[in-house]
């Protein structure tokens, strides 16, 4: 009798369970893949290093993209210009003008948050369109990255400053932790906290959530800010990393951060935003990046994989938010 009466439900539990982790199947199977045709180049500890190692930058501008999806503003273009601004800024005050190394950084992220705060105002209370606003303010910030820079790369900050990013804990570079950190936050906050309920109803109705009492456009305004300080600590992160900042390749990491977030709702909780689900999807995503360039052998391959998987993990999303809402009527 327990027999009969378990396995409906069991089925019922993996119908709606499956749907939630089977991103993390296909990540699974692409090792798989991979492993298979490339056992002796892919199958290395230093390859898996490479693929958590990396991801530091990207891990920070998906939460500042993140910051803004969860509210309802879904195209913030200026992301990847702000956090390049910030590596910059870091590098040329702290190389360039002798500044503190400590003092540029903090110097970084005000401006960094700054930008946030203009494209907030512009967009929550000068009522200008959010593609206008964050595509202009993309293009204005990265003039100003190659002015102050004259256009070079920017190398020399102190080596000890990169143990901020490189200091290794547990095999691990100190970014990721910080990564880590800073997704177990944001998903408590917007799980666990007033303050999370009310960023998803923003996110879902502006008017709704006002009629309800809700602070809608200090909440958006507020999103906006949080998108700024976490492009400006990346900023610092990479270039601590780096040693330094080459102006002309922050845009590079615009579309990546954009996949990673849109297939982050395929995962964890289909059809929304959720840090762990972006968490997931850009380790999947620089997984398969790095299988098909050890199969290829090509640069071009990070394109294609990343356009690709933007417009699928778009579909995928407006397909899964389109079937909660049926759900919910």
């Amino acid at each position: 009798m327990t027999d009969t009466m378990s396995s409906p439900a069991l089925t019922r539990r993996l119908r709606i369970g499956a749907p939630r982790f089977a991103l993390i199947g296909v990540w699974a199977l692409l090792i798989v893949v991979y492993g298979v045709a490339e056992p002796q180049t892919f199958l290395r500890a230093s390859t898996f290093q490479t693929i958590l190692n990396s991801q530091g930058t990207l891990l920070f501008l998906v939460l500042a993209l993140l910051c803004t999806l969860t509210i309802g503003e879904f195209v913030d273009l200026s992301i990847a210009a702000n956090l390049g601004l910030s590596a910059m800024l870091v590098s040329v005050l702290a190389v360039n003008q002798h500044w503190n190394v400590w003092a540029a950084s903090l110097a970084a992220v005000a401006v960094s948050v700054a930008v946030g705060a203009v494209n907030g105002a512009l967009i929550v209370f000068g009522q200008i369109n959010t593609i206008v606003v964050t595509l202009g303010m993309s293009t204005f910030l990265t003039g100003i990255a190659l002015w102050i820079s004259d256009l070079t790369l920017v190398t020399g900050l102190d080596p000890d400053f990169a143990k901020i990013a490189l200091y290794s804990v547990g095999g691990l570079p100190a970014s990721f932790w910080y990564g880590v950190v800073a997704i177990g936050v944001f998903s408590y906050v917007l799980a666990f906290t007033p303050l999370g309920t009310h960023l998803r109803f923003v996110g879902a109705s502006h008017e709704v959530s006002r009629l309800a009492g809700i602070p809608v456009n200090r909440i958006r305004f507020g999103g906006f800010l949080a998108a700024g300080a976490f492009c400006g600590v990346g900023g610092v992160l990479t270039a601590a990393a780096l040693g330094g900042f080459d102006p002309t390749v922050s845009a590079t990491y615009l579309l990546p951060a954009f996949a990673a977030a849109f297939l982050g709702t395929a995962v964890v909780q289909p059809g929304l935003f959720n840090p762990v689900g972006s968490w997931i999807a850009v380790y999947f995503l620089s997984t398969g990046i790095l299988g098909l360039q050890l199969l290829t052998g090509s640069g071009w391959v990070a394109n294609v994989f990343y356009g690709g998987v933007l417009i699928v993990a778009v579909a995928i999303s407006t397909f899964l938010g389109r079937r909660a809402g049926s759900r919910r009527v």
